[in-house]
This record gives C-alpha cells, structure tokens and sequence, in this order.
C-alpha cells in the first residue's frame, strides 16, 4: 500500500508537468524504452553478485530490491496506458521474489522491459493521445502516463548509483541519446 500512496502522490505532484516538447510516437518512445533497458542492464551488469543484497542502510532497499521496485512500478503502469494485462499483481516481484541472486534479478528486471517495449509498440498515436482516468482521480493521456512509468524507473534507476559508488563500483557513463 505503501508504493502505490508514494506512486498517487507522485502523480498528483507532477500531473500537470509538460512531459515534451513535441509529440511523441510509438516508435519514439519505444525506442527510449530500449534505451533506458540497455542503460538499466549496464547498472545490473555493472553490480556484483555479492553487491545484490547491500542496502545503504537498514531501512532502505536492497540493490535487488530497488531494481524489483522499479520493475513493479512498469507493471503497474504500462498496464494503465497500454490496456496490455500485467502479468504481476501491484508490488509483486519485490514482495515474492526470493532469489536475489544477479541472474534472477537481471532476467525478471529485463523481462519487465520487454514487457513494456511489446505493450507500447502495439500503440498507435490515437491511444496515446486518448485521454484516460488514473487511479479514479487524475485525467492524464496514454502519453503521459507512460512519462510518468519512464520517469519511476529513471529515478529508481539513479538511486542505485550510490549503492554501486557504496561498493566501490563506478557505475556506467550516462547514455541520454
């Protein structure tokens, strides 16, 4: 319950932020999309088996664990603006899945992704200019709401630097294009 009031909030906080600065196409994001997978997997590649169960401190996430979050973020999401089913309930994977080990997580995490690049590559510019309601209160087209899921895995994403600079990890060079 926790993630999905963080998740509300969020929305209601940037539910009126100008997302681009042109239209953009199914191809367009899926593109970003498989960009933003290849960025993800050099940070799960670039993270040591033994580094999957490191938190920072004791009440945060474990590397494993904010990569599982961000992956339940793009199963709650694309589902909102794809009407494609998420095969996962609400915050799933990181409540179930017990094998942390690199190989699991690296394979659900980039699963996920697939996930997300099929259900917007069946899109077309009518659906994510369709305006639609989200979580019974915030009237957002398809194209923003996926903004708003590329947006959480970003951040999840970026939290992890620390954890890898934490290990003695330089994490991967940024790659915006």
């Amino acid at each position: 319950m926790k993630f999905r009031s963080t998740l509300l909030f969020l929305l209601f906080l940037f539910a009126n932020v100008p997302l681009s600065f042109g239209q953009a196409t199914p191809g367009d994001l899926v593109k970003e999309w498989g960009r933003a997978k290849a960025y993800t997997k050099a940070y799960l590649d670039a993270m040591p088996d033994s580094g999957y169960s490191f938190k920072p401190t004791p009440e945060m996430r474990s590397f494993a664990e904010q990569m599982l979050h961000l992956t339940d973020g793009d199963y709650l999401l694309i589902p909102l603006a794809t009407n494609v089913k998420s095969p996962f309930g609400e915050g799933e994977l990181e409540k179930s899945t017990t094998d942390k080990s690199k190989a699991n997580i690296t394979k659900i995490v980039l699963a996920g992704y697939d996930f997300v690049i099929a259900s917007v590559g069946k899109m077309t510019q009518s659906d994510l200019n369709a305006r639609i309601i989200v979580f019974d209160r915030f009237d957002l087209t398809r194209e923003q709401v996926l903004s708003k899921a590329f947006e959480h895995q970003t951040h999840h994403r970026g939290q992890t630097t620390v954890y890898l600079r934490l290990r003695g990890v330089k994490p991967p060079q940024e790659t915006l294009f």
